[in-house]
């Protein structure tokens, strides 16, 4: 039964080997890759499964521009907390708060943690990628971080901002495609953030978790 059952569902399977091969391999970027699984998907359920009929793919398609319009209202609302923080200088206001610490890379790296937590919690990733990077990186840098180091660092506290409240792009969409209340998601996910904390500690603090790769591939 168990072997049966993995035989219908291996071109299912193949799905994130198909995303995570083409994007490691350099056949396609990102946003080509979910293309690429569009696609994928809609040979798999119009071709070979016959399970997508043309009413299915209607109402799939329509209830997909209800989801995006919900994130790009999300995104339109960060975009305007981005140009606030802009505007009042908040990212010089780090800066300066970090300058006594510019010696310490302990220290540096917790008030950066704690910046991208909370910046993590109101603003959209690409924005905050965008005005922070700029910013922050060469205040890693003179304190002796490395910048891929860094880079894992605000990837990291990113990612965990985007299951957090109030701007959680990702439990907005939970709730969305699963039907239930945004409020039921984040009390599900909350335990899950124990051990996205637990790492991030791990990777701030013990830099060869996020070096070893790179030199090793790069030395």
């Amino acid at each position: 039964m168990l072997g049966y059952t993995f035989k219908r569902a291996f071109l299912s399977l193949l799905t994130p080997v198909i995303i995570v091969g083409g994007i490691m391999s350099g056949a396609f970027t990102p946003t080509e890759a979910a293309i690429a699984a569009v696609v994928y998907a809609l040979v798999l359920g119009g071709v070979v499964y016959r399970s997508l009929t043309w009413r299915r793919l209607l109402k799939v398609s329509m209830e997909t521009i209800e989801t995006t319009a919900v994130i790009l209202l999300i995104v339109a609302g960060a975009s305007i907390f981005a140009w606030i923080l802009t505007s009042n200088q908040v990212t010089q206001h780090v800066v300066t708060l970090l300058g006594p610490f510019a010696d310490n890379p302990i220290a540096t790296l917790i008030i950066i943690n704690l910046v991208l937590i909370v910046v993590g919690c109101f603003m959209e990733t690409i924005a905050a990628i965008t005005i922070l990077v700029p910013v922050l990186l060469p205040v890693a840098v003179t304190a002796g971080v490395d910048p891929v180091h860094f880079g894992v660092i605000m990837v990291l506290n990113l990612m965990i901002g985007l299951l957090t409240p109030p701007v959680g792009m990702v439990l907005y969409v939970l709730s969305r495609v699963s039907g239930i209340s945004f409020e039921k998601c984040m009390r599900g996910t909350l335990p899950f953030l124990v051990p996205l904390v637990i790492a991030l500690l791990l990777v701030t603090f013990i830099p060869a978790i996020s070096l070893w790769l790179p030199t090793l591939l790069y030395r």
